[in-house]
């Protein structure tokens, strides 16, 4: 999700977008059984007023200018100018969700009001009829483009390709970085080859020329600024003095010592277009980047060129797959799932060649009739069972060549009851084997989720002295902002400590409203804990954001649309903590609390630091072993995204992603998408 989407608002979301709850444009359109609703200009005028009222401060005056999803053009006929969907799923989606947490606060004719000013402003003709408020007539209505739409060619896309062959063949020109590489990176400072580090996700470095005693002397050395819009929150890797990183279908290599772009590629949608989506990075592998798009395809990018190798479509952007995470490759396989649980989707994980893309395996998340799992399904009133998508990193354990999955929410995500059963094998850690898919051993840390709880973490994996034995250990982590360590072995659990703040965490979801902590935006989001050996601490960001969630009175499952059941309004007040944990015993060893939520990567160092960010803008430079902050620096913009330290000819770097991490955070100063590369002096560097 991304992000995660706000579950009060019908708005961009993480992964993809929704057509905002004033999307209302309705109707006009060409009708089935020969029933035609219509709007006049009355209703689209005073549409215009309550729009102005109620939706714009998050669309736009333009109603395509906001910081929310766009409300006029192909997002649009793209979902709603389609034969199987009707007018009265839009009215539907509109009542519920708008205005801004206060769905089906609004007089029904204001409804009908917006929704005749959207199809205005989407090329539809006014009437001289009114349209009905009644909702079984407008179930027979189906839009079609416009005419003028139509004939500009704006309509719904052609049918995607499911291979895409680069001009230029299959084999890169360049070459490394090899799996022998990937697997000693551990203790190779020199690059920063995952969107964790290394395989099995520590987020740690061995370098140690920036320590705890220098970094006060920290400095900006360069900074590029990406020249684009959409939501950052990408993990930059680097390779041999090059640095990778992504912004929704753009990707970018640059020089990781001075910024200097080297080459960029912008991958235009073939299939549903889903502005807005997040991408988190890349994965590299013999000359390769490996991504995946925001219409549904996984592709391969010359890691020297940045010309396509290849691009499979795999995904149903149509349905609301989409591809937001970084994906691993290790061996010949690349591993990615798709993103948006809260579309409804059936989650999955898999398997794909890395020369070609041909699929190897796939493992459902969210199991097909007759798969085991299923009978943990139990959904009232015929309504499709979906979520456990894939938004965060995986990790890898090369020496049982075991892949770690974890698995988001259950969709709908609020009424437990409707779902019956604990759901399989939404909010589960997965071990899973690399070769064929199958299912070595799970946990699911949180049954029956009622909160939109995503277990979002399976990393790192690390080994710890536990009780006199060195024990093989995993970190999980998810919104329900606990930390949990389980035995990979035995497959027990270690300890659980919470990382955020936990209120009414266990009191049920009801019609009335109930006020817990985390909300859909607290916990851990889409960065995870980093392992320090030495301090032996896994140091955790977090978010400290409650939310009042309440259940719908009906469920209605529209695709592509919001399948939640319920909404979250979040409180005010926000926060956010980074606390360090003993990896053996779960014992707190310190914390520091930031005044804005902590989505950024943390990153730890064998010179005793914790590099970290803020929402605020801050990146931080911790002592590892105590907390203390020996450097602080405002970088001017929302830090979401990820913080990595490399070395390039001798002089130890920390770039930091930063700005703009999207609409959810959008109340922190934004500020434009970023890089901001830091560096000691060279007089203070030795």
């Amino acid at each position: 999700m991304r992000a995660r989407p706000p579950v009060h608002l019908l708005l961009t979301l993480v992964g993809g977008v929704l057509v905002s709850p004033r999307t209302g444009a309705s109707q006009g359109a060409v009708a089935t059984a020969a029933t035609v609703l219509n709007f006049t200009r009355e209703q689209a005028d005073a549409g215009a007023t309550v729009y102005a009222r109620s939706c714009a401060n998050c669309h736009g005056m333009r109603l395509d200018d906001g910081i929310a999803a766009p409300l006029t053009g192909s997002v649009f006929l793209q979902k709603w100018a389609r034969p199987e969907r009707s007018l009265a799923e839009l009215h539907y989606v509109t009542k519920q969700t708008m205005p801004k947490n206060a769905g089906g606060t609004l007089p029904d004719a204001d409804y009908v009001a917006v929704l005749a000013y959207m199809l205005e402003r989407n090329g539809y003709a006014a009437t001289t009829a009114s349209m009905s408020t009644d909702r079984s007539q407008l179930a027979d209505v189906r839009l079609t483009p416009p005419p003028s739409v139509a004939a500009a060619g704006k309509g719904p896309r052609r049918a995607a390709p499911d291979f895409v062959r680069g001009e230029g063949g299959l084999l890169p020109k360049g070459t490394g970085p090899s799996q022998a590489e990937l697997v000693a990176a551990p203790s190779r400072g020199r690059d920063w080859l995952t969107h964790t580090r290394d395989l099995a996700g520590s987020r740690y470095s061995p370098l140690t020329q920036i320590t705890s005693a220098n970094a006060a002397r920290l400095r900006p050395s360069c900074i590029y600024q990406l020249g684009e819009n959409e939501g950052f929150q990408t993990g930059p890797l680097i390779y041999d003095g090059t640095m990778y990183l992504t912004i929704g279908n753009v990707t970018l290599a640059v020089d990781a010592a001075t910024c200097r772009q080297r080459w960029r590629h912008a991958w235009k949608p073939i299939a549903a277009d889903l502005p807005g989506a997040r991408n988190r990075g890349v994965a590299m592998k013999d000359g390769r980047l490996f991504r995946g798009t925001s219409d549904g395809y996984v592709m391969s990018l010359d890691r020297e060129t940045g010309v396509v190798l290849w691009a499979r479509h795999v995904g149903e952007a149509s349905k609301g797959e989409t591809f937001t995470m970084a994906p691993l490759v290790s061996d010949s396989l690349l591993f990615i799932g798709p993103a948006v649980g809260e579309f409804g989707i059936r989650g999955w994980v898999q398997a794909f060649r890395m020369d070609n893309g041909a699929p190897v395996w796939r493992f459902n998340i969210v199991p097909a009739p007759g798969e085991p799992g299923a009978e943990t399904w139990k959904m009232a009133g015929n309504l499709p069972v979906g979520g456990g998508a894939l938004w965060t990193p995986l990790s890898f354990d090369t020496e049982k060549q075991l892949l770690f999955v974890s698995a988001a929410n259950p969709a709908p995500d609020f009424p437990q009851e409707m779902r019956g059963g604990i759901n399989l094998y939404t909010n589960s850690l997965l071990a899973i084997h690399a070769a064929t898919g199958k299912l070595a051993w799970f946990d699911q840390l949180v049954p029956n989720d009622e909160h939109d709880w995503d277990l979002t973490q399976v990393s790192p994996l690390y080994r710890s002295m536990v009780g006199g034995t060195m024990r093989n250990l995993v970190a999980t982590t998810g919104k329900d902002g606990m930390l949990r360590v389980i035995d990979r072995d035995s497959h027990k659990r270690l300890f659980a400590t919470p990382v955020t703040t936990l209120l009414n965490e266990k009191a049920p979801v009801t019609k009335a409203g109930t006020r817990a902590c985390p909300g859909v935006f607290g916990g851990v989001q889409w960065n995870g804990p980093a392992y320090h050996p030495g301090a032996n601490v896994l140091i955790t960001p977090a978010v400290d954001w409650c939310a009042t969630f309440t259940l719908d009175d009906t469920v209605k499952f529209i695709p592509f649309q919001m399948y939640l059941g319920g909404q979250a309004v979040p409180d005010t007040a926000w926060g956010g903590w980074i606390t360090a944990v003993d990896a053996s015993t779960g014992a707190v060893r310190w914390k520091l609390r930031s005044d804005a939520p902590v989505l950024a990567g943390v990153t730890t160092t064998a010179g005793g630091l914790a590099f970290a960010g803020e929402l605020n803008g801050d990146f931080l430079a911790l002592d590892a072993a105590t907390g203390s902050v020996r450097y602080r620096f405002n970088t001017g913009g929302a830090i979401g995204g990820g913080i990595v330290t490399y070395e390039v000819k001798g002089t130890q770097y920390v770039a930091v992603a930063t700005g703009r991490p999207g609409p959810f955070w959008a109340r922190a100063h934004p500020g434009a998408p970023t890089i901001v590369v830091f560096a000691l002096p060279k007089e203070t560097s030795k």
